[in-house]
């Protein structure tokens, strides 16, 4: 299911002027919707029950409680109503509410208004996704939701980042698998909820910025579901043909420009190193390339490069067979980086953007690659496979020396790439490899904007003795000590001539046990980057 979100504005309307209180709140009220929301703060709440028998002082509270006929003086009698953040009070429409046309009003306590701008942004997420919660899974259809309101600190901005954050929860809590699947018969396990359509209302001073966000969000949504249908798709399905093919169809309905480059094609490219993992499988290897052209002409584009590896039994060095199933997410590099392109074609984000997908399966067979085998790579470099299991890294080098064609600004590889990275960080924050200092805080911040975070990891030189090699340049791994560190460290041995970060995704890309699937990260990630990107 997906909900649509649209914006509607009051040019009026501000619940923080004690002049323009009571007539903002009577034309919010007087709007026909399924449900009215609202923040208020823990000083307004505290103003208005004080203690028994103290003077009510005005304020939001106050003034609504006045227009609904002590509605909620009576659900602050009942203990409905809270100062706490992240609160929860609904109140429904009754006869005392004259001339209101909003069925119910969702009040949602927002807490101390004293708070830094990160501090605020983290909070009020506890807050929209109680909000979110309390709008689904009932008879509620549609709802305004009144974004000045939830203003935790005076920078304007936050407005903007608030409001797509909201609709990437809403997003994610309404997502079904199995929905939108043309390529297979399946019922959704979920009953889809009957919420459809949230309403973001703002004022003057807010008009510009929350219809941007509105449509940037919405963005954001389309690019993580298509993810998620990616991740979760089984892998007899999700093949790297059927990426080639999804790719291709965001051609026919968007601005994209996309190559899809066959077996002969990457031969003749001699990306030895790519073609030693695909060998082993019958299903033949695509190399995928995506372009935005949303700026100047000539003007350097900004490359994303995802690991599309679409079952990964780790070939000869095989794996273990337990939850070897979720070895369908190997993917998901590929699947948010096609997410991230389809978002930013939605945007008609005013940038230049590739987007490159080796993609292949990772099979053991009689023609498969074997451990102590020497492969030359696209660059050059020669490269001694000690573990056919460490393949990420052997699709994602011939890619990376592959888009240097592009000279661009910046690249960023996304991939699920090692085990170690989970050990490291858990399923927290995606790990994060640079010597670049500007895009490690671009990367960082934009994580820190859309709660998609990052940790970085170190690239110091000393890693990459664990990849010395008696036979080759270079060997693929580098013993089990520093695993997530020294893969980015054989990756950055082929991404000299341009500024690189490495995203290793390996704990944040899908969710295991009952509540498996794939999550849509780092799509919000790398959205938020490209946004904020002079």
């Amino acid at each position: 299911m997906t909900i649509q979100f649209s914006t509607k504005i009051f040019p009026q309307a501000d619940l923080r002027s004690s002049k323009q209180l009571k007539s903002s709140l009577k034309s919010l009220l007087t709007q026909t919707t399924d449900c009215l929301v609202l923040g208020y703060s823990k000083a307004d709440f505290e103003g208005f029950a004080g203690s028994k028998g103290a003077k009510v002082k005005a304020g939001v509270l106050a003034e609504l409680d006045s227009l609904l006929g002590g509605s909620v003086s009576h659900a602050n009698v009942l203990g409905d109503l809270d100062g706490k953040q992240a609160s929860v009070c609904l109140l429904r429409a009754d006869k005392s509410w004259s001339g209101v046309k909003a069925k119910r009003i969702l009040l949602l306590g927002m807490g101390d208004l004293h708070l830094t701008a990160d501090q605020s942004l983290s909070a009020y997420v506890k807050v929209a996704r109680a909000g979110l919660k309390a709008l689904s899974g009932g008879a509620i259809e549609n709802a305004l939701w009144f974004a000045p309101s939830f203003t935790l600190s005076k920078i304007s901005e936050m407005i903007a980042q608030e409001v797509r954050l909201t609709i990437q929860y809403a997003g994610d809590q309404a997502y079904r698998f199995g929905v939108r699947q043309p390529a297979m018969k399946f019922k959704a396990k979920d009953k889809a909820d009957t919420f459809k359509h949230l309403v973001f209302a703002g004022n003057d001073a807010c008009a510009k910025e929350l219809k941007l966000a509105v449509e940037q969000g919405t963005a954001i949504v389309e690019g993580m579901h298509l993810a998620k249908d990616l991740g979760n798709l089984p892998p007899n399905i999700c093949t790297p043909t059927y990426l080639g093919k999804t790719a291709q169809g965001l051609a026919k309905k968007t601005t994209l420009k996309v190559e899809v480059l066959g077996l002969k094609q990457i031969e003749a490219l001699g990306m030895g190193s790519f073609l030693s993992v695909a060998k082993g499988s019958e299903t033949p290897p695509q190399f995928i390339v995506m372009r935005h052209q949303g700026g100047k002409a000539g003007e350097a584009p900004i490359v994303l490069v995802g690991k599309g590896i679409t079952f990964d039994t780790g070939g000869i060095s095989l794996k273990p067979g337990e939850a070897m199933d979720e070895m369908k997410y190997d993917m998901c590099g590929a699947a948010s980086v096609i997410g991230t392109m389809y978002s930013t074609a939605l945007m008609k984000l005013k940038k230049n953007v590739i987007g490159v997908i080796p993609t292949c399966e990772n099979m053991p067979s009689g023609k498969a690659t074997r451990p102590g085998d020497i492969v030359k790579s696209m660059s050059g470099q020669t490269i001694e496979i000690l573990n056919t299991d460490a393949e990420g890294r052997l699709i994602l080098c011939d890619a990376l020396t592959y888009v240097e064609r592009f000279k661009p600004k910046a690249v960023i590889d996304i991939a699920t790439l090692t085990g170690a990275c989970i050990i490291a960080l858990g399923h927290v924050h995606s790990g994060l490899f640079s010597d670049d200092e500007s895009l490690v805080r671009d990367l960082s911040k934009a994580g820190q904007d859309s709660l998609d975070t990052v940790w970085r990891l170190p690239l110091d030189a000393a890693y990459h003795e664990q990849l010395k090699s008696n036979f080759a340049d270079v060997a693929n791994i580098g013993g089990r000590p520093a695993g997530s560190v020294t893969a980015a460290c054989f990756l950055s041995r082929f991404t000299e001539k341009y500024k690189w970060a490495h995203l290793d995704i390996a704990g944040t890309a899908w969710k295991s046990g009952a509540a498996k699937g794939s999550t849509g990260r780092p799509v919000p990630l790398l959205v938020n980057f490209l946004l904020e990107q002079k």
